[in-house]
């Protein structure tokens, strides 16, 4: 890596001495333009709108249009007279904590590498921000514009990260957010069940630049005189939800397949809406019980049946009695027969 800018972290009365390294690449594949026929690359001339004669380097200026067709030019002496352009300080303002610094304010991440004898206080200052759990906010001139930036440690480097200024975050502007929209509970269970079922760990290294890896193939294959084999498509995602539960619970039962999880209507883990539904069932069991009990309690006046039945079995041992003496009442009566005919 190649510095891009010589300085020092001004922390209270230390000074550190440092060279910034770019820390990130673009991996984008870049093209030239050329003329289709021949290959040629196209070049473009620096011309004047005004004369129209070719300008070189050492004619161009800076402009800044102030309308009506007028324009304010600036030379190098105007901006070598600024202070910015010769300071090479890291001023360090304050200590925060990371999560105070809304990510969306960082712009470009710089690597700060020790300068000669500055080796001993930079492993101080990246160990004292390290024990602190906290990001310095400095402020520093890079590429002659002062800008705002943080302090942290990473991999045990000190990592600068400029950051935007708050006027240049934009606000959003939507018709959507002056709406009266309301999510069903329902359906925020679901959603957070989706959550849960593609919940993971980032590795960054787990993800590819398809694309950049596809135009590369086209690439060497052009090079090389081959045919160039197509990807498979992948499965495209539907339009739009008819039906939002269905698409969730859909969903969620496609993340549970790819990781080999067990669908959820078998043994599998119960979802939010499944254990609300379970809480509501056994909420309402012990209301329906006590409506069973007071139910049989007014029917109690009916249970002097069983006396009744009692009766009948007394009743019918006696009349088992009276039926055993019938038939000997009828022997009787047979042998006194056969006298009455003689």
């Amino acid at each position: 890596m190649r510095a891009i800018w010589k300085g020092a972290v001004s922390f209270g009365l230390v000074s550190i001495g440092v060279k910034v390294y770019s820390a990130t690449e673009e991996k984008d594949i870049r093209f030239h333009q050329v003329h289709r026929e021949d290959g040629g690359r196209i070049r473009y001339k620096r011309t004047c709108s005004v004369c129209g004669e070719e300008v070189t380097y050492d004619d161009i200026a800076k402009g800044y249009d102030i309308g009506g067709g007028e324009m304010v030019i600036l030379t190098d002496e105007d901006f070598a007279d600024l202070p910015l352009s010769t300071s090479h300080a890291i001023d360090v303002l304050e200590f925060v904590p990371a999560e105070q610094v809304d990510p969306i304010l960082y712009n470009k991440a710089y690597f700060l590498e020790p300068e000669g004898s500055a080796t001993k206080p930079y492993v101080l200052l990246r160990d004292a921000l390290a024990d602190s759990e906290r990001v310095a906010i400095v402020k520093v001139a890079l590429r002659q514009r002062e800008q705002l930036a943080t302090l942290r440690v990473r991999e045990g480097v000190l990592l600068l990260n400029t950051m935007l200024w708050p006027d240049e975050i934009r606000q959003p502007d939507f018709g959507f957010l002056d709406e009266d929209l309301k999510v069903r509970p329902p359906e925020l269970a679901m959603a957070s069940s989706l959550i849960d079922s593609m919940a993971g760990e980032f590795e960054p290294d787990a993800f590819t630049d398809d694309y950049r890896a596809a135009l590369q193939e086209v690439i060497d294959a052009k090079i090389e005189g081959r045919e160039v084999v197509q990807p498979e498509e992948e499965e495209a995602a539907p339009a739009a939800a008819v039906d939002l539960m269905a698409a969730l619970k859909a969903s969620v039962e496609r993340a549970r397949a790819a990781r080999g999880e067990a669908p959820s209507g078998g043994g599998a883990e119960p979802t939010p809406i499944s254990s609300a539904r379970s809480a509501q069932k056994a909420a309402k069991a012990p209301a329906k019980k006590t409506a069973e009990k007071k139910a049989a309690a007014k029917k109690a006046p009916a249970r002097k049946a069983p006396a009744k039945k009692a009766a009948e079995k007394k009743a019918e041992p006696a009349k088992k009695t009276a039926a055993k003496k019938a038939p000997a009442k009828k022997a009787a009566e047979k042998k006194a027969a056969p006298r009455k005919s003689a």
